[in-house]
């Protein structure tokens, strides 16, 4: 099942694609997607035969955010064996967590914001995990049970912030719309557990990322479950996984960002999604 959410920033209508691809208005069952919702949101749509729900148009509709806001963000840093050779830096022993402040979060075809005091603006095409149901020290074995499913998220980054300044990746990770996601969730029911799924990330309409989540150090529900031992992961929580190689950091010179730009970037059975770099 793909859930989504159609409609101007804060009149989102959810959604769900059937199997024809058609977007399918779920508010009668659901009010929206959000962390107060998710739990039970699967369950409820069980019984609801999905022809009888009211078609949304998508053509020229904007696509929201999958979930109307995270209360958390997790990263997963050098999660990807190749990208870690890539920076010159050894295959972590135990997964490096940061955070993202919760104004990164937005959706998969707004704009990445430019400020004057960037210098180094970087892009991470990256597989979300959006968090289904509590979880506390569980186990790898149960750590599939407590996903909703998978998204797709672009970890954009300001590496001078993250490297230069102290070396601290959070406010290098931070800045508003530094997390566009989507344009989908996709349950694990019919994604399978993530772990063999092609993805790219195009600058300009040059590939510079082509990767695969079967280099990932640490997998989805390793990744869950090791969290799971230090913090309360709840509904909505997103997780963002690392990347593969082909970050602007890792390029001889280094590439970066600048306004005008344009990155696309998505997961085979995912979706992809656009951004335009504008001035703020």
């Amino acid at each position: 099942m793909k859930f989504l959410r159609l409609g101007e920033a804060g009149q989102e209508k959810p959604c769900v694609l059937d199997a024809s691809g058609t977007a399918r208005d779920i508010s009668s069952v659901v009010a929206d997607i959000t962390p107060e919702t998710i739990p039970g949101l699967t369950d409820a749509l069980k019984s609801v035969d999905l022809s009888t729900l009211p078609v949304v148009e998508q053509e020229g509709v904007r696509i929201g955010a999958p979930v109307s806001q995270p209360r958390n963000i997790y990263c997963i840093g050098l999660n990807y064996i190749d990208h870690a050779k890539e920076s010159g830096l050894p295959v972590p022993e135990e997964p490096i967590l940061f955070n993202k402040a919760a104004a990164t979060y937005c959706a998969p075809f707004d704009p990445i914001f430019y400020s004057d005091k960037m210098t180094k603006l970087d892009w991470e095409v990256e597989l979300g995990v959006v968090i289904g149901k509590p979880a506390l020290n569980i186990s790898k074995d149960e750590a599939l049970d407590h996903i909703l499913g998978y998204t797709v998220v672009n970890d954009v980054s300001e590496r001078a912030w993250q490297i230069d300044r102290g070396g601290q990746w959070a406010k290098g990770k931070s800045f508003p719309n530094f997390c566009p996601t989507g344009p989908w969730i996709v349950t694990g029911d019919e994604l399978g557990d993530a772990k063999s799924l092609p993805m790219w990330l195009d600058v300009n309409g040059q590939r510079m990322q082509t990767g695969n989540t079967n280099t990932m150090v640490f997998d989805p529900a390793t990744i869950v479950s090791y969290l799971s031992e230090f913090m309360r992961l709840e509904p909505g929580d997103l997780i963002c996984t690392g990347t593969p190689p082909g970050v602007g950091l890792g390029m001889k010179p280094p590439v970066w960002l600048k306004v005008g730009d344009t990155v696309s970037l998505g997961i085979e059975g995912m979706g992809s999604q656009t951004q335009n770099v504008i001035k703020l």
